[in-house]
């Protein structure tokens, strides 16, 4: 029996038959006739499912069980420093009344009046370049600014934009809590 549905002629089956695969489902009418039945072709749906199984095993990231590799570690030890990292150079700056003060770690002070800033800056980065030399530092090696709580950040920028300038591109801040006292 065929049905007209539009522009495509179906022909309903009332069995499934092994070559389409195909589940018949009849379809009442709002006349109360039984309308053209829909149907439900398996083999598409079946290859759909096969194909994202696929998909799925090869998209998924395999990797090995954690204990794998066999990894010995060294045993820790007090009197020995972490190799290949250089301790970090400390400079200090502090607020004083007549501006602010650097201090390149203990061994070098230098102020940084208002009024002459530019070569007491001069100053600064040729007492850096005789303490990181007579150190055996370079301009790789890290540099960490510890600042206090009242230190203006006009001078924490020109420090860090001079620093920067001469190459020196492993620059810190230590983070440290404020308190009231400060």
């Amino acid at each position: 029996m065929e049905y007209n549905t539009g522009r495509i002629k179906t022909r309903s089956t009332d069995k499934m038959t092994d070559k389409n695969q195909q589940i018949s489902i009849k379809t009442p009418s709002r006349t109360g006739r039984s309308g053209p039945r829909l149907t439900l072709r398996m083999a598409p749906m079946i290859d759909i499912i096969f194909l994202l199984l696929i998909f799925f095993l090869v998209a998924a990231k395999w990797r090995p069980a954690e204990d794998f590799l066999p990894l010995e570690l060294p045993r820790a030890s007090a009197a020995t420093a972490a190799p290949g990292r250089t301790e970090p150079l400390a400079i200090y700056l502090f607020p004083t009344d007549a501006g602010a003060e650097v201090q390149i770690g203990q061994e070098a002070t230098v102020p940084l009046p208002d009024e002459n800033l530019s070569p007491a800056l001069a100053e600064l980065m040729e007492q850096l370049s005789d303490i990181m030399t007579r150190q055996g530092r370079h301009t790789g090696d890290p540099i960490e600014i510890i600042t206090h709580s009242r230190l203006e950040w006009r001078y924490l920028a020109k420090i860090y934009n001079l620093f920067y300038g001469a190459g020196l591109s492993d620059i810190t801040f230590q983070m440290t809590e404020t308190t009231q006292d400060d």
